[in-house]
């Protein structure tokens, strides 16, 4: 199993960056995944689920109405949409999913949200 995270950076507060993860070693599109974030000095929290198939989706409260997870299983990649960026967005952003008994996560994009 395998992720590349792309798309992190610094944007000022109220932009937007639109993050990627492409995904190998495993049957994609029969899999859920989720973005995760850990900013210096916390513990790591999910962010965003998307069902295998695209259907479901969900959100931790603070990003409500300005995130939106998506993802092409046709491309093998799942994307996440940030708008209205805020300083406590600053993280590091991890694509994650669960296969068997054990989680996978990738290396993960930075993100800083900064004036």
């Amino acid at each position: 199993v395998q992720f590349v995270e792309s798309g992190g950076g610094l944007v000022q507060p109220g932009g937007s960056l639109r993050l990627s993860c492409a995904a190998s070693g495993f049957i994609f599109s029969r899999y859920a995944m989720r973005w995760d974030r850990q900013a210096p000095g916390k513990e790591r929290e999910w962010v965003a689920y998307i069902s295998s198939g695209g259907a479901v989706t969900n959100y931790v409260d603070s990003v409500k109405g300005r995130f939106t997870i998506s993802r092409d299983n046709n491309k093998n990649t799942v994307y996440l949409q940030m708008n209205n960026l805020k300083p406590e967005d600053t993280a590091v952003y991890l694509c994650h999913t669960h296969l068997g008994w054990s989680d996978y996560w990738g290396q993960g994009t930075q993100v800083t949200v900064s004036s």
